[in-house]
């Protein structure tokens, strides 16, 4: 990346704040309540001074409708999304962020599909003026951490709970977008996925071939494409996913749908079955491999990072519309300048060779609390975004001067820009690591 980024067409910068609700062993988290956002209408002035226009924001099933579907409290909502037309932000709603539902429901719920459509159609009529949509985020991702790895509720552990509560998810998108396009025919689903590629060594490669398979999942459903030929719909079928369910994804009216690409520096993963050369800190879980950061490692130039993920979306699914839509590292400043900087320059690339992408989303712009542990314990570990909560009001970090170039004009230009980030550096590959033969 160069120090002086040239002025050229760039995608629009669209901005993001992190509102994961998620329960964990009975208690729920709310991001919202633990950056203060709940109590601070100003912040939405604070991020349209940036020159944001376009903003990721919920009107949460578990906010709205925690107890009774029933009972809905609106007020909190009508008044934030008052406040965004004011402000001339278009926002893209999301319902359910990492979430399982409120308390009447959860993602292994065979219901779980027409409950969350339900809500959907009450916020579309709540909300007819609004015409992005993201209902789920992340399915394969909750689906991961709700039923294959344990970590949020309902904490099940295998394939089968974790192919269920991933199709009730892309199901419940289906019906859900079904619902709000009978209020707003033009209604486009933004889907969000976290973009991420598992790498390792050949004496892992089905593990490896596994996990590079079910990454795709939730936007093979929504694009009708798990049909008879498709490699995951047997196992989808043997985790007691109805066929008839299945095929009505491939009705295909899903679409207009725009692919939504999450990319952290984690995303990227590697295995090694060579557990001996690993400290007994990273072991654990599979007892075949160690699993660690693909950054980790010392990768072939070019194989990790923002540019080849968003390539291989858009080869894999060419001609449909795109956007990052979260860019945020829990780093220091200059740090996170770098990370979105990158993912700028990725996706101006990208629009340089022809693809359709339409924004790049500065993520967390008010920081995150405790997802160094998956929210799973409660450490107020604070990260800052584009602006740092700790303290009597809100102030602007050194990422809100990137922000505000990139929204403004279309590129950022700072000495830091001159140095390559961790992620770039010889010293980001575990030092136990660097003198290993990996010919």
């Amino acid at each position: 990346m160069d120090g002086s980024i040239l002025s050229r067409p760039s995608p629009e910068l669209w901005g993001g704040l992190e509102c994961t609700v998620v329960r964990v062993n009975g208690t729920m988290r709310d991001q919202f309540q633990d950056t203060g956002h709940t109590d601070r209408i100003c912040d939405l002035e604070r991020v349209a001074d940036l020159g944001i226009r376009t903003l990721r924001y919920p009107v949460g099933w578990e906010r709205v409708a925690p107890d009774q579907p029933d009972e809905l409290d609106w007020a909190w909502h009508d008044e934030r999304l008052a406040e965004l037309r004011r402000l001339g932000i278009r926002p893209i709603l999301g319902l359910l962020h990492h979430g399982s539902g409120p308390a009447y429901t959860c993602l292994s719920d065979p219901a779980f599909p027409e409950k969350l459509a339900a809500y959907a159609a009450r916020v579309a009529r709540r909300y007819p003026w609004v015409n992005m949509w993201t209902p789920v985020n992340e399915p394969v991702t909750t689906a991961r951490f709700s039923g294959l790895y344990a970590v949020w509720s309902p904490h099940r552990a295998s394939e089968r709970d974790f192919l269920r509560m991933l199709h009730h998810e892309c199901r419940g998108v289906l019906l859900a977008m079904r619902e709000i396009r009978k209020v707003n025919p033009g209604a486009m689903l933004m889907q969000t996925e976290d973009l991420g590629r598992t790498f390792g060594t050949p004496d892992v490669q089905e593990a490896v071939d596994y996990e590079n398979g079910w990454r795709w999942l939730s936007f093979d459903l929504l694009l009708g494409r798990v049909d008879g030929a498709h490699p995951w719909r047997a196992r989808l079928l043997a985790a007691a996913v109805p066929e008839a369910e299945l095929d009505d994804y491939l009705v295909g009216d899903a679409v207009p749908l725009m692919l939504g690409l999450n990319h952290y520096a984690t995303s990227e993963r590697w295995l090694d079955h060579r557990k001996h050369l690993y400290p007994d800190a990273l072991q654990g879980g599979d007892e075949r491999y160690v699993d660690t950061e693909a950054v980790r490692v010392p990768m072939p130039e070019g194989t990790t990072g923002w540019l080849p993920r968003l390539r291989e979306a858009w080869q894999r699914y060419p001609g449909v519309p795109m956007a990052v839509t979260e860019a945020h590292l829990g780093c220091t400043p200059d740090e996170q300048v770098r990370w979105l900087c990158e993912a700028h320059d990725a996706a101006r690339q990208l629009q340089r060779e022809g693809c359709d992408l339409r924004g790049v989303t500065v993520w967390s712009m008010l920081g995150a609390v405790d997802w160094c542990s998956l929210l799973a314990a409660r450490r107020d570990r604070y990260e800052p975004g584009t602006f740092d909560v700790r303290g009597d009001a809100p102030r602007r970090t050194p990422l809100a001067d990137a922000v505000e170039s990139l929204a403004k004009r279309g590129r950022h230009e700072h000495e830091w820009l001159h140095q390559p980030g961790w992620w770039r550096r010889e010293d980001r590959i575990h030092a136990f690591l660097r003198d290993v033969d990996w010919r």
